[in-house]
């Protein structure tokens, strides 16, 4: 490979294309998995480096270990592959089936494009494997089979760096954990919540810097060790508001 080569997993979504924008702009080669091949079209044609769209059927690991090697052959390796896919749902009900929806997306899928990955970079001798995930993972939460699943996906790519070491090979793993956004952007917090190129900025500097595992942004970092410390009785009391649903509570407590 003479050009630097990225196989993204998972490109549909706002950040993703951030990402790709960006190092698309730095000349990287690019190789775009997703479920809505279609819907990538008009935008990968104005991106100003080479870009190959393939179809991704999360849901079926199979199909996806099939993709990322056609993926893989179509671009003659790859010296990043990011992962950025993932389901979330919450119902007081716990109905089975979105849990199973989630287990069978953030577990079984993400392992086996983790795993495909980690096959093709150690035939190849070298690569960077780097997964978004979420400090969601460090505890248990309402979102169940989520947060259960990020805990697997922490877990999952320490082994696959353990492994690395003990094979010897220059094999980067990445750990990006996400803040709670979708809690932010609930809330409505500008503090928390920070602009999608700013997020892919700090992304693909932690990816260039070979860093194991980084809380994006940056600020996140002090939620996780606070969310690792607090105590299970006070942690489980947490409630995530709405400035609505604050100043409506503030309001009935003045009464």
């Amino acid at each position: 490979m003479t050009q630097a080569t990225a196989i993204i997993v998972g490109a549909s979504s706002l950040l993703s294309r951030e990402i790709i924008k960006q190092l698309s702009e730095q000349g990287v080669e690019l190789a775009l998995l997703a479920q809505d091949p279609d819907s990538l079209e008009e935008f990968a044609k104005s991106l100003p480096s080479p870009v190959q769209i393939f179809p991704l059927n999360i849901s079926e690991p199979s199909s996806i270990i099939s993709t990322i090697e056609n993926a893989w052959q179509a671009v003659g390796g790859a010296h990043l592959v990011l992962v950025n896919t993932g389901l979330n749902s919450y119902s007081a009900d716990l109905p089975w089936l979105p849990e199973q929806d989630i287990i069978t997306v953030n577990v079984q899928g993400f392992a086996a494009i983790c795993n495909t990955s980690f096959r093709l970079f150690k035939t190849q001798g070298y690569g960077q494997l780097a997964a978004i995930n979420s400090i969601a993972g460090l505890r248990g939460g309402p979102s169940v089979a989520y947060h259960a699943s990020k805990a697997f996906a922490t877990n999952y790519l320490e082994g696959l760096s353990m492994h690395a070491q003990r094979l010897k090979l220059p094999i980067t793993i990445t750990d990006l954990q996400l803040g709670l956004l979708d809690k932010a952007a609930m809330q409505q917090n500008r503090l928390w919540l920070s602009p999608p190129n700013e997020v892919a900025s700090q992304i693909i500097k932690a990816m260039k810097a070979g860093k194991r595992k980084v809380y994006v942004t940056k600020r996140w970092r002090l939620v996780a060790w606070l969310t690792k410390l607090l105590p299970e009785f006070v942690y489980n009391t947490r409630h995530w508001r709405t400035k609505a649903e604050r100043k409506a509570a503030k309001a009935q407590g003045k009464k």
